[in-house]
């Protein structure tokens, strides 16, 4: 009842003062507007403007006086501010491209890192020179300065070779050698010794035994080195069992072959051998009974042939140690036959004549 009174009272009030103004329209409206923008202000914490709503108010707010202000949704301060950045905007030019030496596309640097990654002891002069021989030219201080931005120190301190790289590097020359045990079907313990190659993972069975001594395994060196076995090794690793006893030792020597012997209890220090023993009895060993000596010789001696001559290495990119000769494209209809070895233990295929 009270708002009613209010608002008939309101409305005789504003048709008294509106007469004949023409103007009073405008003015209407004006307040109408103020009235709305002052809710929205309630509302609306902070208003998402653009460049040009910013450029258009402080353009506007020269033509106002300072208590007209109040009609910006924003403070006078705000104004202010934006007035001070177009100002310098004014008197900023487009900064001209300074002439110079044009950079290096991205395959060229992407070689030069090749090449200090790949090379570890080339200095950027080095490196330049190559470049060269391949119709590049680049300066010594611009590769000096791509290195350094993408971590790569002067040479030779950018880091050695990793141990994997030097046994791959040295594995051509290296012989392994190491015994394992197997307990026959009467519970006797018969020693192997077997020897393997790093580089080509060929292994070969020396002897089995039942009493290995140091005479026994210093023949078996002798028998090494009779067979011309020990060309091109330069080092030797083996453990350090009592059975390597120093006349086995000096034997190789003699030979020019140089001993490594394996930390105590460090298994890994000799891991292709190790390695090897962990293939042999989980894919022959352990589903086989062995009655006895020359019966683990025969077996021994079927198993090292598969595994030299058709049996898929990962080190060596699923190849044998015995490189076979690349076969011809797959055909359909290509037949393949089955070798049964070991009594069927182990398959071999191949194509059919």
């Amino acid at each position: 009842m009270l708002f009613a009174f209010v608002y008939l009272l309101l409305c005789r009030l504003i048709r008294l003062i509106r007469g004949s103004d023409s103007a009073f329209d405008d003015k209407v409206e004006l307040a109408v507007l103020r009235h709305q923008l002052a809710v929205l202000k309630r509302q609306v914490g902070r208003p998402a403007l653009c460049h040009r709503d910013r450029l258009f108010m402080a353009v506007l707010s020269r033509a106002l006086p300072r208590n007209r202000w109040s009609s910006f949704v924003v403070t006078p301060s705000t104004l202010l501010r934006w007035h001070r950045e177009l100002v310098p905007r004014k008197w900023t030019f487009r900064h001209r491209s300074v002439s110079g030496r044009p950079p290096i596309s991205p395959e060229v640097r992407e070689l030069i890192l090749r090449f200090a990654r790949e090379n570890p002891r080339w200095g950027c002069v080095r490196i330049g020179g190559e470049l060269a021989k391949l119709g590049v030219r680049v300066s010594a201080s611009k590769i000096r300065s791509l290195l350094r931005a993408n971590g790569l120190g002067p040479a030779p301190r950018r880091g050695g070779p990793t141990w994997g790289q030097f046994l791959r590097a040295q594995a051509q020359s290296i012989l392994a050698l190491d015994f394992f045990t197997v307990e026959t079907a009467f519970l006797q313990t018969l020693y192997v010794l077997f020897a393997i190659e790093l580089h080509s993972r060929r292994v070969t069975i020396l002897r089995v035994t039942r009493n290995p001594n140091s005479s026994w395994v210093s023949q078996e060196a002798r028998n090494l080195a009779l067979a011309e076995r020990l060309c091109g090794v330069r080092f030797l690793i083996h453990d350090r069992d009592a059975k390597f006893c120093g006349p086995f030792d000096e034997l190789f020597r003699s030979e020019g072959v140089k001993i490594i012997e394996t930390p105590i209890r460090a298994p890994r220090a000799n891991a292709f051998a190790e390695r090897w023993v962990r293939t042999v009895r989980s894919e022959c060993l352990d589903w086989l009974l062995v009655v006895g000596r020359r019966h683990l010789e025969r077996v021994l001696g079927a198993y090292t042939e598969h595994y030299n001559n058709a049996r898929p290495h990962r080190g060596l990119g699923l190849m044998s140690p015995d490189h076979r000769p690349v076969p011809p494209p797959w055909a359909c209809g290509t037949r393949v036959g089955r070798r049964d070895v070991l009594g069927g233990l182990i398959h071999e295929y191949e194509r059919a004549a």
